[in-house]
């Protein structure tokens, strides 16, 4: 007797093809632009596949990972690390990275973000601790370029190029923040102190020029005294009393308080003398 009829064994068929097309169909795999896949056919590895639209042979062929071929960005830092000068601090940095062989990313390293940025994290305690302070503070650029030379070099095997590490910050102790803080405030200090002591030894040695130029010259020196009384009577809101001598002063002749009147009259009756 049998069990199935025609239109059974015509539905069970129709179910059949149905089954295999889509299995067929799953083969089909899109990707973007900027990705590739590598394709393993009974578990060896035939080559890669993508940008667009491609084929994988359903149940043979096996696509492990995606490999992304942008450049990524890891960020890491560092737990209290001592630099060469025994200083602890934490530092915080962030390297730029790209896949440029993706057979090796594949085959050479199970997990290429992860080892890369144990890589980079080892490489920056390695590097903080061959560095002194104030050169991992002043000198951020110079201590990321050794750094990416470092990590490339660890990198170039899987498949990995470093194009950029930069440092974002350095954090120091709180008790060193304010010893630095004291240390910079007295270097201003001291620039402040032998800038001003720069400008009076300047403006002395002006005056000194000044006053050779009003000995060879007593008009100069008149225009300047009576300058000198224009801008005292241009001050506001100010009651300026000023004594007038009778005589306009001169340049290479000393005040007459400053000899002995003695001496003074003695010259003078020489000079009647002589003329008589």
């Amino acid at each position: 007797m049998n069990i199935f009829g025609f239109q059974d064994i015509y539905l069970i068929g129709i179910m059949i093809v149905l089954i295999i097309i889509l299995i067929l169909i799953s083969g089909i795999k899109v990707i973007s632009e900027w990705e590739r896949i590598p394709v393993l056919r009974l578990g060896r590895y035939v080559g890669l596949k993508g940008p667009g639209i491609f084929y994988l042979i359903p149940f043979i062929d096996k696509a492990p990972i995606k490999v992304s071929l942008r450049l990524q960005t890891v960020s890491f830092r560092t737990e209290q690390t001592l630099t060469s000068d025994n200083v602890p601090v934490n530092v915080d940095a962030v390297m730029y990275a790209k896949a440029v062989d993706v057979e090796k990313v594949v085959l050479n390293v199970e997990n290429y973000t992860d080892a890369t940025q144990w890589a980079a994290q080892t490489t920056l305690r390695e590097v903080i601790g061959k560095v002194d302070l104030n050169e991992l503070l002043a000198e951020r650029d110079k201590v990321g370029q050794s750094m990416r030379e470092i990590i490339d070099e660890k990198t170039e095997a899987w498949g990995i190029k470093v194009t950029s590490v930069e440092v974002k910050d350095v954090i120091i102790p709180r008790e060193l923040q304010d010893a630095m803080s004291r240390q910079a405030q007295a270097e201003r200090e001291r620039m402040a102190r032998v800038t001003l002591a720069t400008a009076e030894l300047q403006s002395a040695q002006k005056m000194i020029e000044a006053a050779k130029m009003y000995e060879n010259s007593a008009e100069g020196l008149t225009l300047r005294w009576m300058n000198i009384l224009y801008e005292i009577g241009q001050q506001p809101n100010t009651n300026t009393l000023m004594l007038v001598p009778a005589n306009m002063p001169t340049a290479g002749i000393s005040p007459i308080g400053l000899f002995n009147p003695q001496k003074i009259n003695k010259k003078k009756e020489e000079e009647k003398n002589q003329q008589n």
